[in-house]
């Protein structure tokens, strides 16, 4: 009988408390679904890597897990990323990983949190979910990460998807892409909240969450919303937190594990 692997591949983050609420969390959740398979680590980001390795934690690029995975005479591999869109990480992801789909003997790889219409109302009903007291007089906005790569048409997309569905005080941005920080504040204007909720898009509540959204800088998007005159709140926990959200990265898996059979 050959030997089964999930590689869970994430962008990373070096916030150590968020990383396995988080990922940590995801990849629990990989375990208890799959007992009869090994369950690895793998970081898209370099940056994050070698600020890792300088604290003496030591996590694989995908090139580097998967080697190790075919030394040690894996036969069966399922990647799982925990990327939100099918943007520029995806996409370098799959490059590495191409190599290697002739070392095992079946060899999958799964697809980010929001790739078809199901996922993106799933996510929408795991907010609804989870940010229960948000009242029809407040606003929620959600930070995402952003992105000059085509696929960043997602934030768009789940921005109607939310007013579509009935939740006019939800809106969607990005820090480096568009929506963008400047349409949310004409956004403010228009819907004139009593409270603005801010909360990352994102697996993790990593540097982008602590200091671009909810920072002290007169620039993030805590203080520029509360010059504006709104009483803003911050709510850091990452995506990964919310158990509606792992459901879907672990129902993706399936459909992998489900081609390797």
């Amino acid at each position: 009988m050959g030997k089964n692997a999930i590689l869970t591949v994430s962008f990373g983050t070096s916030h150590a408390d968020t990383r396995e609420k988080t990922i940590g969390a995801i990849e629990e959740e990989f375990r208890r679904a799959y007992p009869g398979w090994e369950v690895r680590r793998a970081f898209t980001s370099r940056m994050i890597i070698r600020s890792l390795a300088g604290e003496g934690i030591q996590v694989d690029t995908v090139p580097q897990a998967l080697e190790k995975l075919a030394a040690q005479g894996f036969t069966r591999v399922a990647c799982q990323p925990t990327h939100v869109m099918n943007g520029e990480e995806y996409d370098l992801f799959c490059r590495e990983a191409a190599p290697f789909q002739t070392r095992f003997e079946r060899f999958g790889i799964g697809t980010p949190l929001l790739t078809e219409l199901e996922d993106y109302h799933r996510l929408i009903q795991a907010i609804d979910v989870e940010v229960p007291g948000l009242g029809g007089e407040d606003a929620l906005v959600l930070m995402g990460h952003g992105s000059s790569h085509f696929a960043n048409a997602a934030y768009g997309t789940l921005d109607y998807a939310f007013k579509d569905s009935g939740h006019r005080n939800i809106f969607v941005g990005t820090v480096e892409g568009y929506p963008d920080l400047e349409a949310i504040r004409r956004r403010m204007q228009e819907f004139r909240p009593r409270t603005v909720w801010l909360m990352p898009l994102m697996v993790v509540a990593g540097d982008h969450a602590v200091n671009d959204m909810a920072g002290p800088e007169e620039d993030s998007w805590q203080s520029v919303l509360t010059a504006d005159g709104w009483q803003v709140r911050s709510v850091l926990q990452g995506l990964g937190e919310l158990p509606a959200v792992r459901r879907i990265y672990l129902d993706h898996l399936a459909r992998v594990t489900e081609r390797l059979q």
